[in-house]
């Protein structure tokens, strides 16, 4: 169980844990924005998406949808498919804080997206993470999230929508989100699964399922394997 500490250094340590994320955010929303922008989004319209949804490749794929004049049905339902996984990360995290309030958790899960789930689980490996950290460095990335996201909406018009790179800013994220993760074969492996149960899905199936399957996947594997490792520990030990 992780220790719930003082406010003052949670917040200090949140912020100091999760500022390259906040700062990788900027191109990354305004470039959101741009695109929402393009899209006939307001504004306004982009705040309350951000504030409600905070999702990056979901919205992304919302703007796109919206942009081909998909229904809102659609754009709901996919929506909510893409951004499944983030059902698994938040239970994943609860695990580590048992016997805190559901309210702090709740709380915690309400701003867990991949980068603060990555930042968030890599401080836990490391050592004592108390959850107001976790929550303050969650919440400034979501701050920073609809901040740079409504920026790029107001100022999107002056932008075009593939300058300075901002169209590859998302891609950039995740490959260096998945390379800090890689800290271990069973890692490695369950990447390699994940990766290879996503194309095929993206194959077969239509629309973005494949990014739930391939994140079901890979997490399946992920789990299989350290239980196989820790049994193995486990016998070796009692042989000795």
């Amino acid at each position: 169980m992780q220790r719930t500490g003082r406010i003052s250094d949670n917040c200090y340590a949140g912020a100091r844990a999760i500022w390259p994320i906040c700062v990788g955010y900027f191109p990354l929303g305004l470039a959101f924005g741009v695109l929402a922008e393009k899209a006939g989004l307001s504004g306004v319209h982009i705040f309350f998406m951000s504030s409600l949804v905070f999702a990056g490749s979901g919205q992304f794929i919302a703007v796109s949808m919206i942009d081909a004049g998909a229904s809102a049905i659609a754009v709901i339902m996919t929506t909510f498919m893409v951004n499944l996984r983030h059902l698994l990360m938040s239970s994943s995290l609860a695990v580590w804080y048992r016997g805190v309030s559901r309210g702090r958790l709740s709380w915690l899960a309400c701003f867990i997206v991949d980068e603060t789930f990555a930042v968030n689980t890599s401080r836990l490996k490391s050592g004592a993470w108390p959850v107001g950290a976790a929550i303050t460095a969650s919440f400034l990335a979501y701050a920073a999230w609809v901040g740079s996201t409504v920026l790029g909406g107001v100022f999107g018009r002056f932008i075009a929508p593939s300058a300075f790179g901002i169209d590859y800013a998302m891609i950039a994220m995740f490959i260096c989100l998945l390379v800090f993760q890689l800290n271990g074969l069973l890692y490695v492996v369950a990447g390699l699964v994940a990766a290879l149960a996503g194309t095929l899905a993206a194959l077969w199936i239509p629309g973005n399922v494949f990014i739930v399957v391939g994140a079901v996947a890979g997490a399946s594997v992920g789990l299989v394997l350290k239980r196989m490792a820790l049994l193995s520990g486990s016998r070796a030990r009692r042989k000795s």
